[in-house]
């Protein structure tokens, strides 16, 4: 018998959805990079005549920004004039062939163009509208301007990390908005699931700031339970909970380990002190805790034995030890496994050329042959969307482009 989960799929998870997308910057193009993934018809609806801003963003490579082409391979750009009620006249007739709408505006913006998620719905009851935005829909912040780093800040996420006795700092890639952008992207398809058993479509209320407090592990239940006895801080370079559980110097840069009790003995046995374990400072987790400087220094003297990290990771990977190096984010694409997994991917674009893109993050046992995906140029989908899709003729077209109602350009 043939292994099932061995044979592709040629059909696409989300083929033959349609999803209209008015996001720009990143958290809304997190969410529709993974629905185009998945199979969707991806139109990117873009406010001539510039489109979404990280067009201009560097490194470009002949006019053509690199971001551009990460987050929007495989999308269809409809590049409209949103401030003309003509524009906003041509979305509403495009609602009735679509499933989901994905926009990550202000609160209130859609509203006021007249699409928000009640003026959509009276056309196309079966809509689902996915709102993304810093605060959420409701409450007395929801009007407060966001960006990842605010996102951040208010989630408590800065205030864990850095030193504790140094300023609070940020993490150095945009968990928010592409945190946000999968939540909405994991909402979607819930929703389309129950719209396929109800007939029903649903406005998913997405707030960045949501979905990165939910990331919280101890900070939150801790202090609430125990009275604030337990104090949430930031704590270096160090797990708080544990020791050993951090970076440590090594001889190229720095290598994290993390062990628990029966790991622990087994790291002193890799670096050839096993009567470590006995050792009152290091015996218990508690007075791992305790000792931690103390613990890191006799470590990274170890460590400094060796002539490179390798050296060091092979030991300790012999002993089984929970280990890694800190990686630069370009490092992954040196690595065979990733290369494997397709977690770093190469692509080509027509005028950036070939270079690496974070993959696709999940594997599904039938997933279709991987997608040749391409990034729009600006407006590239305007005959497809408005002659095709709603039947408008060629003298149409070009009044529009004349009156500056629709846009394109070649990048």
């Amino acid at each position: 018998m043939t292994d099932a989960t061995a044979v592709p799929n040629e059909t696409p998870y989300l083929e033959g959805v349609r999803v209209l997308d008015f996001t720009q910057y990143l958290a809304g193009p997190a969410c529709t990079r993974l629905l185009t993934e998945m199979g969707a018809e991806v139109i990117k609806v873009e406010m001539a005549p510039y489109g979404d801003p990280t067009r201009s963003n560097e490194p470009r490579r002949n006019k053509r920004a690199g971001y551009h082409v990460q987050q929007n391979r495989g999308k269809r750009s409809l590049c409209l004039d949103l401030t003309k009620p003509e524009a906003i006249a041509l979305i509403k007739e495009l609602i009735p062939t679509v499933d989901v709408v994905v926009e990550n505006s202000a609160p209130g913006v859609m509203a006021r163009r007249g699409l928000s998620y009640e003026d959509l719905a009276a056309i196309n009851p079966r809509i689902i509208m996915a709102s993304i935005s810093g605060f959420g829909q409701t409450g007395p912040l929801s009007s407060k301007t966001a960006f990842d780093f605010i996102g951040q800040a208010y989630a408590g996420v800065m205030h864990m990390t850095g030193e504790a006795d140094g300023p609070p700092m940020f993490v150095g890639t945009a968990i928010t908005d592409v945190g946000s952008g999968v939540h909405a992207f994991a909402a979607i398809g819930y929703a389309l699931y129950r719209r396929d058993r109800t007939g029903r479509g649903a406005h998913l209320d997405i707030a960045m700031v949501d979905t990165l407090y939910h990331m919280q592990e101890m900070a939150v239940h801790a202090p609430s339970m125990t009275d604030g006895e337990y104090v949430a801080m930031r704590n270096g370079r160090h797990y708080a909970a544990m020791a050993p559980a951090g970076s440590h110097r090594s001889p190229e840069g720095w290598i994290v380990v993390m062990c628990t009790q029966p790991q622990t003995a087994a790291l002193f046995q890799a670096m050839g002190r096993p009567e470590l374990i006995e050792d009152e400072r290091f015996r218990t987790p508690n007075a791992r805790v305790a000792n931690r400087d103390a613990l890191t220094e006799v470590i990274e003297s170890w460590m400094a034995t060796f002539a490179t990290d390798a050296e060091v990771l092979a030991v300790l990977e012999a002993h089984r030890i929970p280990c890694g190096p800190v990686l630069r984010p370009q490092d992954l694409g040196t690595i065979e496994h990733f290369r494997q997994r397709r977690t770093v991917r190469t692509v080509t674009d027509r005028l950036v050329g070939t270079f690496d893109i974070p993959g696709f993050p999940i594997k599904f046992s039938d997933a279709p042959p991987e997608a040749d995906l391409v990034a729009p140029d600006l407006g590239e989908a305007n005959g497809y969307v408005l002659s095709e899709l709603l039947g408008y003729d060629a003298d149409a077209l070009r009044t529009w482009t004349d009156t500056g109602l629709i846009f394109d350009k070649d990048r």
